[in-house]
């Protein structure tokens, strides 16, 4: 029996981050996942969907942040995983607690892992998403947070590391 396509992207642990981007009048947070290309400069790849909020304020300001998920952040990444809309302010919705960035309007998410700031290098598109290739600018991180990763549909915490020989 054939199995679906999709569930082959659920083999693949990733990353878990909520990506906030915003302007001085509106700003918004999903959740994403991302990957690395370059450690030595820090660049860091995106997908997010076109008709997202979080699209639409990444393409007026150029930037965003990554917050890397910790363990305490699960359930926030869960319900902004499953939240869209303009009209939502997920914020206050949510009781989403921040911490202002170097950026004007990117927010950083307290409790979390780590938050980089994200500078657009460029993008592209690709099907409903664009993806986004970003430089690391700045970044805060709290070594007291565990970080989780997504893996078959659900979060894992991290933190043993596997010995080999």
């Amino acid at each position: 029996m054939k199995k679906k396509t999709s569930s082959i992207t659920h083999l693949m642990p990733c990353s878990v981050t909520l990506l906030t981007a915003g302007t001085a009048h509106k700003k918004d947070a999903m959740t994403a996942t991302c990957m690395f290309i370059s450690e030595e400069l820090p660049h860091l790849v995106v997908s997010v969907e076109k008709n997202s909020m979080s699209h639409h304020l990444i393409e007026e300001t150029g930037d965003f942040v990554l917050n890397i998920v910790s363990r305490e952040q699960v359930n926030l990444a869960r319900q902004l995983g499953a939240s869209h809309g303009a009209n939502v302010d997920k914020f206050k919705k949510f009781k989403i607690p921040t911490a202002p960035g170097s950026a004007d309007a990117a927010s950083l998410i307290k409790g979390s892992l780590a938050s980089l700031e994200c500078k657009v290098i460029t993008s592209f598109p690709a099907y409903r998403h664009t993806i986004y290739l970003a430089e690391v600018v700045n970044y805060k991180v709290d070594d007291a947070q565990t970080p989780v990763a997504w893996y078959k549909g659900g979060y894992f915490v991290l933190g043993a590391e596997c010995k080999t020989r």
